[in-house]
């Protein structure tokens, strides 16, 4: 469909497979020193994060054809879920700057989080490429959700400082997780700023449940439990050793946990809404 595409267009077009981890960010490069003015990625939020990561402060404009199991970014800006359309607006969309955010030195270019979704990313990313998808995300969510343990977070937030128990903290480029999970709906990818949304503890585990009902109808602040500010800067800090994701990559970290922000840092070719 790509080659297609491009032949109608008369674009000269090489397509490569990725073959390992980190291999989207090697072949992101190479587009990048070959000259290439696009770069299209056929593939889901980790894929784009890795070639996203190569792009930052280039003029090569990244194209988005989603194919994961979340696609939050490709939400975030409106990307169709059809094949024919999204290739089409990936060759013809109009170009736009978008941010890219920071925690702990690794760039994300939609969500990043720490506690209890990297928990839930961490798991997720063990299977099989085969066994993904977005039902046994949701059921490694359910099951983790009744024994995972909350923890004690000092976070500073543009200056501001405060404690909080919370089951998780989430900087937030783009709206939400995947799945029309929507954590923080404000969020914008191109406003130079990050919704930092913090989930306090209830104490109970049903609770838990009835308060996430609100992110499945993409209504977070309803929930006594979230908070959330917009930031362009913060600190995160808990004892030992903590969960992370950027872009549902997992990783972990210790220590004084650093967020920040790359305003206008990639071009992307989508029909964003204004």
């Amino acid at each position: 469909m790509i080659e297609a595409a491009a032949a109608q267009r008369r674009v000269a077009i090489k397509v490569s497979l990725t073959e390992r981890a980190g291999h989207a960010t090697a072949l992101a490069h190479e587009a990048i020193s070959a000259g290439c003015a696009s770069l299209i990625v056929w593939g889901g939020d980790g894929t784009l994060n890795e070639a996203g990561r190569a792009l930052i402060g280039s003029q090569t404009i990244l194209g988005l054809v989603p194919a994961g199991s979340g696609n939050g970014l490709a939400a975030a800006l409106d990307v169709s879920r059809d094949e024919a359309r999204a290739v089409a607006d990936a060759f013809d969309a109009p170009a736009r700057r978008i941010d890219a955010g920071l925690m702990a030195g690794r760039p994300f270019f939609n969500v990043a989080g720490i506690g209890f979704d990297a928990h839930v990313a961490a798991l997720f990313n063990r299977r099989a490429k085969g066994a993904r998808g977005g039902w046994p995300y949701i059921s490694i969510g359910i099951q983790e959700a009744f024994r995972y343990q909350a923890r004690d977070y000092t976070l500073v937030l543009d200056g501001l400082q405060r404690r909080a128990k919370a089951l998780l903290i989430v900087f937030a480029n783009g709206p939400e997780f995947g799945l029309r999970t929507r954590i923080a709906p404000g969020a914008r990818v191109d406003d130079g700023l990050l919704d930092a949304v913090v989930v306090s503890d209830p104490g109970f585990v049903l609770a838990r449940f009835w308060h996430a009902r609100h992110l499945a109808t993409g209504n977070p602040q309803r929930a006594s439990i979230v908070s959330s500010s917009t930031v362009s800067h913060a600190t995160v800090e808990t004892d030992g050793e903590v969960e992370l994701h950027v872009d549902g990559e997992p990783a972990t970290a210790s220590g004084k946990i650093e967020v920040s922000i790359v305003p206008s840092a990639i071009s992307v070719r989508a029909p964003a809404r204004p």
